[in-house]
């Protein structure tokens, strides 16, 4: 049965509000994820409390009686000894998403599970107030990895989280650690409570200490194929299944004209990616968006199959160096993964 090949530049997607709302909830890896299946370490027992903490959270959503952030706030309302909001502070490696995905699946009625950018996408694709009424009606809204790298979107965001917390719904959040801070206090609490300034009471946050499975650093790249390697090597792993294959410039062109909130529509109905030419992106515009299609790929476990430069070498040195350097490391590492799978079979890098 031969591959059929698709072109991910040939595709122009639209997706309704409902759709995107709909696309809001744990991606394939933690489909099926929950408090008894994460596995917290003897030696670290705040894993454990994080547990406990988080399930005690869970049964309160929905059970407090509602009233909104300002009635709390001056009195009004009904009170519990949990708070509006719970964040899980830690580094990498550490089981924050399971825990998050967790707590999404322990909780009923209707909930949103996305990552900070995921989040800050729907507000550019649907406006803010429609952002703000769709999710206004939802029991608990779950945020992974809340980023402070960009003023502007931890802005726009802590907005966001005010006015949900003044409708009542419960939020819940992961922090996003730089790579050059490992082993340095990670995600600095006070930087959170400045940035989200009121809301920061009504947040208990969670410290999840443990080795971190990065601090080695980034996970060795694999030998990309030379563009005649490709065909062959596709037919051998993917043979009969649907492979997206585009030349990496073209692809990366392709994203400024698909909003990112539309990106996992875009691999839609793919089974293995393969990009022709890897080339380090010089734009950091550009890069960022690349780094949001890598997230996508990464949620729906797509393997790459690659020609050109490889993974550790697709941002300049500069922007690994730079303010969004933990997007960057991010991508490369989850890119890597996909890449030795791809490439050599290697799922345990995933």
């Amino acid at each position: 049965m031969s591959t059929e090949t698709v072109h991910l530049t040939d595709r122009r997607p639209h997706v309704s509000a409902d759709e995107l709302l709909a696309g809001f909830r744990p991606s394939e890896r933690f489909g099926e994820v929950s408090f008894d299946t994460y596995r917290p370490d003897p030696q670290q027992p705040s894993q454990a409390r994080a547990v406990e903490e988080l399930r005690r959270f869970a049964d309160s959503v929905g059970r407090d009686g509602g009233g909104g952030f300002l009635a709390r706030l001056f009195g009004g309302g009904s009170r519990t000894d949990v708070r509006q909001g719970i964040y899980l502070d830690g580094g990498f490696g550490v089981g924050k998403t399971h825990l998050l995905a967790s707590l999404w699946h322990a909780v009923p009625g209707p909930k949103a599970f996305g990552t900070f950018v995921e989040y800050t996408n729907l507000v550019g694709a649907l406006t803010f107030r429609k952002a703000v009424d769709a999710l206004s009606s939802y029991t608990l809204v779950c945020i992974d990895e809340f980023e402070l790298d960009d003023p502007g979107d931890t802005v726009l965001m802590s907005r966001l989280m005010r006015e949900l917390s003044d409708a009542g719904v419960r939020i819940a959040a992961t922090s996003n650690t730089l790579p050059g801070s490992l082993g340095e206090g990670r995600f600095a609490a006070q930087d959170f409570q400045r940035e989200i300034q009121v809301l920061a009471d009504q947040f208990e946050v969670l410290r999840i200490d443990g080795e971190d499975f990065r601090h080695r650093g980034l996970p060795q790249a694999p030998a990309p194929l030379a563009d005649v390697e490709l065909e062959a090597v596709v037919e051998q792993r993917f043979g009969g299944r649907v492979v997206a294959a585009d030349a990496f410039a073209d692809l990366v062109e392709h994203l400024s004209h698909v909003h990112p909130s539309r990106y996992r529509k875009l691999i839609e109905g793919v089974d293995a990616v393969v990009w022709r030419e890897v080339r380090t992106i010089e734009q950091q515009a550009v890069a960022l968006r690349f780094v949001v299609l890598a997230d996508r790929l990464y949620d729906k476990n797509l393997p790459i199959i690659a020609s050109g430069r490889p993974f550790d070498q697709v941002f300049t040195p500069e922007m690994m160096a730079g303010g969004y350097q933990k997007k960057y490391y991010r991508a490369v590492s989850r890119l890597t993964a996909l890449a030795r799978e791809g490439i050599l079979g290697d799922v345990s890098a995933v």
